[in-house]
C-alpha cells in the first residue's frame, strides 16, 4: 500500500511528502493561489507521463529495442458534466522499426497509472478533528 501526506501550508499551497521525498503543489494566482508549484493536475498528467515513460523504457530494455529517448506530453480536457479527457502524446527516438513503434504505442496503455486511471478508483474517506498534530517538513517556506 502507497501513502503520500498533504499538509496545507499558506494559502492553497501544500507540502506533499512521498515516501523521503517531499515537493510541494499550489493553485495558480487565477484560482487564488501564489503559483509557487505545479497545481494539482499538472501532478496527475506528471504521475501519469513518468508512468508511461518508465514502462517504455523498461519494456524496450527487456527486448533489446534501441530506444534512446521518450518524451511524453500531455494535456487534460475538462467538460462540466461529461468525462474528462486525457491526451498523451509520446515521442521516441530511436533505431526502431514500424512494428517496435507500435508495440510501444500499446505497451504505453498498460502502464499501472495508466490502467488505474482507465478502470477508475473507489474512494473512501475520512475526517477527524486532530488532537495533537506535529508537523514535520523538509522544504524551507518562503
Amino acid at each position: 500500500m502507497k501513502t503520500v501526506t498533504v499538509h496545507s501550508r499558506e494559502g492553497y499551497q501544500q507540502e506533499i511528502m512521498a515516501g523521503s521525498h517531499a515537493f510541494m503543489s499550489d493553485l495558480p494566482i487565477s484560482e487564488g493561489g501564489n503559483e509557487t508549484a505545479p497545481e494539482p493536475y499538472d501532478l496527475l498528467l506528471a504521475a501519469l507521463g513518468a508512468c508511461t515513460s518508465m514502462t517504455l523504457r523498461m519494456y524496450a530494455e527487456r527486448k533489446g529495442w534501441d530506444l534512446e529517448d521518450i518524451r511524453v506530453e500531455l494535456s487534460i480536457h475538462k467538460s462540466p458534466g461529461e468525462k474528462d479527457v486525457i491526451h498523451k502524446k509520446i515521442e521516441v527516438t530511436g533505431d526502431l522499426t514500424e512494428d517496435q513503434i507500435e508495440r510501444l504505442r500499446y505497451i504505453a496503455t498498460r502502464c499501472p497509472v495508466n490502467l488505474t486511471l482507465r478502470r477508475g478508483v473507489e474512494m473512501e474517506e475520512e475526517i477527524q478533528l486532530a488532537s495533537t498534530y506535529q508537523a514535520t517538513t523538509n522544504i524551507p517556506r518562503d
